[in-house]
């Protein structure tokens, strides 16, 4: 089942969250319409909502689902908001980023707005559960934020540090909405649980793939440059796992370019394959995709299931 296929299972569902969306970014303050507008253009895969409203339909559907995938959707929207001011970035899916368009004071400023309005959304649903699980998310993003600010430029950064925060940064929000699907739901706290961890192993899964594709993919197609986190001096995983098992030339080229946010990339690159960098960050995505698999195998066997299924799939398969 492909990404196409598996919104067109949910069509109907993605369709409302795409109208709430719209309807809650608006605004009396016409500068965060503009933003606002500018951000919705950007279009994006919007695979959490996806995941919303796929956990939801697979646990027993109700209409608050639409609410929640766009809700989840407004957080992941202002996050981004703010990266791209904290990293300096001009170019996401192949347009220009809203702090290079308004300004980093627009774009901090509005990504307030975003998350606030996320927040009175959440609170419309009156489930004190709901509000619970993503005070408690907003607050693991931020600090994962912060920590990986602390690890950029250290080359002495571990595999588990960098897993820290690509769990808090990503895979922490796929694993809150998942679990608030399950919720709305009115699941039991296994089947909750069963959802978060998909959740959770799903975001991890991505990001690892993600981070692959930072050395090995189609700028054209990805909307961004090859060795952008290396210009940024982020020490992902191809990075440590070949500076664990380089040579002495590789691994002080390696730490030089963490250090200074090399743009230098041929060098790295090759250091990186030769010592398996990329297929190691590979081989965790799938075993993370395995285990988001797992959790829900106890799930009835629906058309739901199935789609979260293919949806860990292509965590583990996206080129983009």
């Amino acid at each position: 089942m492909t990404l196409e296929e598996l919104r067109t299972l949910v069509a109907a569902d993605l369709v409302g969250v795409d109208e709430v969306i719209r309807q809650r970014l608006k605004s009396v303050v016409p500068l965060v319409d503009q933003v606002a507008e500018h951000i919705i253009a950007g279009g994006g895969k919007r695979l959490r909502p996806l995941l919303v409203v796929l956990a939801g339909r697979a646990c027993g559907h109700r209409p608050m689902h639409i609410e929640a995938a766009a809700f989840i959707e407004f957080i992941h929207t202002a996050t981004l908001l703010h990266d791209d001011v904290v990293d300096g970035s001009s170019l996401r899916r192949g347009r220009y980023t809203a702090n290079e368009v308004f300004g980093n004071q627009a774009s901090v400023l509005v990504g307030d707005f975003v998350y606030s309005r996320a927040f009175q959304m959440m609170a419309s649903l009156a489930s004190q559960p709901v509000m619970e699980i993503m005070a408690e998310a907003t607050n693991v993003i931020a600090e994962g934020e912060v920590m990986q600010l602390m690890n950029a430029h250290d080359p002495d950064t571990t595999e588990r540090r960098y897993l820290e925060v690509i769990y808090r940064k990503t895979a922490k929000l796929f694993e809150a909405g998942a679990r608030v699907a399950a919720v709305l739901a009115g699941g039991p706290p296994s089947l909750c649980s069963a959802l978060a961890a998909y959740g959770r192993h799903l975001g991890t899964a991505y990001q690892l793939v993600d981070d692959v594709l930072d050395y090995r993919s189609n700028p054209a197609e990805r909307g961004k440059n090859l060795g952008d986190d290396l210009a940024e001096g982020k020490p992902t995983l191809p990075l440590i796992h070949a500076l664990r098992h380089g040579s002495e030339a590789q691994r002080a080229a390696i730490r030089a370019a963490i250090e200074h946010g090399s743009a230098e990339l041929e060098p790295i690159i090759a250091a990186i394959e030769a010592t398996g960098g990329l297929d190691y960050a590979a081989r965790l995505a799938k075993e993370s995709a395995a285990q988001a698999l797992a959790a829900i195998d106890a799930l009835p066997e629906t058309p739901y299931k199935t789609g979260l299924t293919a949806l860990a799939r292509f965590a583990v398969e996206h080129t983009t």
